[in-house]
């Protein structure tokens, strides 16, 4: 299937994107910009932004649509990640970083205890940046989640990725409702943090199935929420089933925003739930909590 015009971004030159490459490669860091092929790296690097992918590279879930590798291997967590994030943070002078990470279902915690040292050491280390985490659902373990909500961060992104429908092939070891009870605690045991979830369309979905995920995430509490096209990252993985225009996305957003009620809904072919994730700032003056 042929990309249309508006999913045609150009390649990253060098000299854009050096700089932050250059440093990520010093301190020995991850990228989910770089580790998952996302297409708005030459734009968010070449800005000095970088989504950080921390006790990666491999993840222990092999979800067909994401170019991460699988790898099921007991690894122990590196201990100097944090402080080397948090030098990152300072060096890239970031006023809000975003820290994802691989699913770690060999971990008794999933992980949650070096989110929580992540944080420790960026406050420490650049104390004006506000963070905000994208986390796995820590196989629906609340103890775990509550651990890393204990470490204040600003934002809580947990994305919900596609419609029930298609979890099974999309990602058969994720539960909907599993994801949507992570989300609604946040809220409702931390209600000074903004939630975020995304999803991606062109799976094999309809538009009725969006909204309707829309509609049930915000029944479920959640302030953010961005949607963008499906791009399959080779033939081993899911092909795409559509490609949604420009005017359909606007649509998704208008119905958010303001008929469902969400702070903000970020919907573009190319938006990522990291995409322009600085913005929030805005939000949280705008709707402070």
């Amino acid at each position: 299937m042929q990309k249309p015009d508006w999913l045609r971004v150009k390649a990253p030159q060098r000299e854009r994107i050096g700089a932050v490459a250059d440093l990520l490669l010093d301190l020995k860091l991850n990228t989910v910009c770089q580790e998952a092929s996302c297409p708005n790296i030459g734009e968010c690097f070449a800005g000095g932004t970088a989504t950080f992918l921390i006790m990666g590279p491999g993840c222990t879930r092999a979800c067909p649509y994401c170019d991460i590798d699988f790898d099921k291997s007991i690894r122990e967590l590196d201990p100097t990640e944090p402080e080397r994030l948090g030098e990152a943070t300072l060096r890239l002078g970031l006023r809000h970083v975003v820290i994802t990470s691989v699913n770690r279902d060999d971990l008794p915690d999933g992980g949650a205890s070096q989110f929580v040292a992540c944080i420790e050491q960026i406050r420490r280390l650049s104390p004006g940046t506000t963070i905000e985490l994208l986390i796995p659902d820590f196989c629906g373990d609340l103890n775990a989640l509550a651990a890393v909500m204990e470490g204040g961060p600003d934002v809580l992104n947990h994305n919900i990725e596609t419609v029930p429908r298609l979890y099974k092939r999309a990602r058969p070891q994720a539960i909907y409702e599993r994801s949507l009870k992570l989300l609604q605690q946040v809220r409702q045991g931390w209600p000074s943090c903004y939630s975020k979830s995304g999803l991606m369309v062109g799976l094999g979905e309809s538009d009725t199935e969006v909204l309707e995920v829309l509609q049930d995430l915000r029944r479920h509490d959640v302030d953010i929420v961005t949607i963008g096209q499906y791009l399959s990252p080779g033939p081993k993985h899911l092909a795409v089933d559509r490609f949604v225009s420009p005017e359909q996305f606007d649509s998704y957003r208008r119905i958010g925003e303001e008929e469902l009620g969400f702070l903000q809904v970020v919907s573009t072919p190319l938006t990522r739930s990291s995409y322009h994730a600085g913005e929030v700032q805005r939000l949280m003056q705008q709707y402070p909590r």
